[in-house]
């Protein structure tokens, strides 16, 4: 696992939904990033979809069965990012 790719994603999710109160450190890799993690809703998961296609180059389909899979943490994010192909 990339650690530049990690910070990366974590500064984006700062930057995209403007947490500015957060450091990326204070981001649990492996923590949920929606409810009981960041505390995160979907309007946030909308904003986070549109970041990752602007920064990483990859789409998420929303109709797709497996979006929670890879909205459910930053290390889900980053496999499939990485598993996209795209850094």
């Amino acid at each position: 696992m990339s650690e530049d790719l990690t910070l990366k994603i974590k500064e984006m999710i700062i930057s995209s939904l403007n947490l500015e109160d957060i450091a990326p450190e204070d981001i649990d890799t492996e923590a949920p990033l929606f409810n009981e993690g960041l505390g995160l809703d979907s309007i946030d998961a909308l904003e986070l979809g549109l970041a990752i296609k602007n920064t990483f180059g990859v789409t998420i389909n929303p109709e797709s069965e497996d979006v929670k899979k890879h909205f459910y943490s930053v290390k889900t994010l980053q496999d499939f990012i990485e598993a996209s192909g795209k850094k």
